[in-house]
């Protein structure tokens, strides 16, 4: 019997198919539930046959399904019993909830963990202990990353480096990220009114050009890729993309070539649409529950 990932019960014009990953007893359960069920090498799965077989082999599924959930939650009891984690970051509930400042990386990590989710009115994410044993091998990353981000870190991190050449250089690109302009190729302006994805600020949005022609050492200091001095770069305005702006737009095949970097904007690929599409959507949670109250 062939091994599948996913459980799933398509209805035939007289039976059903039933596939689900191998397990000598998940079978036998199977075989003692529907006896006139045959094995199938062609379809890669089980055959039951009958008319309303789709819905007696899915609600055998779904209880196979949840059986499961609840057998791998008590396991993964018993492990965090055996070998427990320990930290102000973790509280032990129905399941394990999570609490950090924020971090990007704390996020990368939870969202990798198998059904992790966040819950909105907690202000947590939920591990169920099915998933401990990830979340185990994850923590010293997710405990790191929380640490660093903790506001008296945060702070001390700026007062050790607030003198130095490089905190300087930050607060001159933030400072002109505030300015909301780029530098376009006058010859070859990106289309306004669409998200398109640029080196500098990720997927943005150019509304306009200003008519002035950008100046070589305001090139050299912020958009270091824009120094072909055979080229007039004029300056654009642009804004951040909503998130049915973002929804739209159409997905380039490829990543950018060099050609297209060097002139500074190009159509984002499917996985920058998919970081810009999270980022806007907490951005638009987060003006709902500033608005709610």
């Amino acid at each position: 019997m062939e091994k599948s990932d996913a459980l799933a019960a398509p209805q035939t014009a007289d039976g059903a198919e039933a596939r689900f990953p191998y397990d000598r007893t998940t079978v036998e359960r199977f075989r003692r539930a529907f006896p006139r069920a045959r094995w199938s090498d062609e379809r890669g799965g089980w055959f039951v046959p009958g008319k309303t077989a789709a819905r007696r082999v899915e609600r055998w599924l779904a209880h196979e399904a949840a059986s499961r959930a609840a057998h791998d939650d008590s396991k993964g009891r018993d492990a965090f019993a055996f070998d427990p984690l320990s930290s102000r970051y973790l509280q032990v509930a129905d399941d394990l909830l999570i609490r950090t400042p924020y971090s990007r990386t704390v996020l990368e990590e939870l969202r990798a963990v198998p059904w992790a989710s966040w819950d909105d009115e907690l202000r947590a994410w939920r591990v169920p202990f099915r998933s401990y044993e990830e979340l185990q091998r994850r923590w010293p990353s997710i405990e790191r990353a929380a640490q660093h981000a903790e506001p008296e870190e945060r702070k001390r991190r700026w007062e050790a480096n607030k003198h130095s050449g490089e905190y300087k250089a930050a607060k001159l690109r933030h400072a002109e990220r505030r300015r909301r302009r780029f530098p376009l190729p006058a010859e070859d302006l990106p289309p306004f009114g669409r998200a398109v994805a640029t080196q500098q600020y990720g997927i943005v949005v150019f509304t306009g050009i200003s008519g002035k022609l950008a100046d070589a050492p305001e090139l050299s200091a912020f958009y270091p890729q824009m120094t072909d001095a055979a080229v007039d770069d004029v300056w654009a305005r642009w804004r951040p993309p909503t998130l049915t702006e973002l929804i739209k737009t159409w997905p380039a095949r490829r990543p950018a070539g060099s050609t297209e970097r060097s002139r500074g904007w190009w159509q984002p690929t499917l996985d920058e649409l998919r970081i810009a599409r999270r980022t806007a959507r907490s951005l638009e949670r987060r003006r709902q529950r500033i608005a709610s109250f």
